[in-house]
């Protein structure tokens, strides 16, 4: 796993150069909006449990198949299952975000994943569809726009640091578009 500051290192590294210019330019940059990246991990992280059962919620009450005897949430270990993996991939897509770099998502979430359902018969358009639904609720709270009128009794607004956090709710998109690609 690579962080920004070790994938700069390891650049300049093969370029046989210091770490200078845009390579420099862009760590400021990600040092500068330190804070607003560890509220957006924070705002993700604190509303996982709500973002997956949401998630698989959605997948299922939009193929009710799933639930059915032979489906792939049905018995309830299969269903344990689909919530631990949606999981897994949530909290991998935070670790990215954390780090500012996809190595990890990658290297630890992604390789293999595709043919691993595949073995295992589970319906990557569902999973996909999860994931699509994970990424509406993730970046809703890290701009902070979930509204009490949406969340209901479950409302919990963050209060993160205000400002464009466009580049970050970009650069999350990014990894959860990620997740989708590799699933297609």
């Amino acid at each position: 796993m690579l962080d920004s500051f070790s994938r700069a290192v390891v650049t300049a590294d093969a370029k046989t150069a210091a770490i200078g210019g845009a390579d420099l330019n862009a760590l400021k940059g990600f040092i500068a909006e330190g804070n607003k990246r560890l509220d957006a991990v924070n705002a993700i992280a604190s509303n996982a449990s709500c973002a997956v059962s949401d998630a698989v919620s959605g997948m299922i009450c939009e193929n009710q198949g799933l639930i059915q005897a032979g489906g792939n949430c049905y018995p309830n270990r299969r269903m344990a299952a689909c919530l631990r993996d949606a999981e897994i991939v949530l909290r991998y897509v935070t670790y990215a975000l954390l780090a500012g770099d996809a190595s990890v998502l990658d290297d630890r979430c992604l390789n293999g994943l595709k043919e691993t359902y595949a073995a295992l018969g589970v319906p990557t358009t569902s999973t996909i569809r999860a994931v699509q639904i994970m990424k509406a609720a993730s970046l809703a709270h890290i701009n902070d726009t979930n509204t009490e009128a949406n969340g209901g009794k479950r409302f919990n607004q963050m209060g993160s640091v205000k400002g464009d956090c466009s580049a970050l709710t970009s650069e999350a998109a990014s990894y959860f578009d990620r997740v989708i690609s590799a699933l297609s």
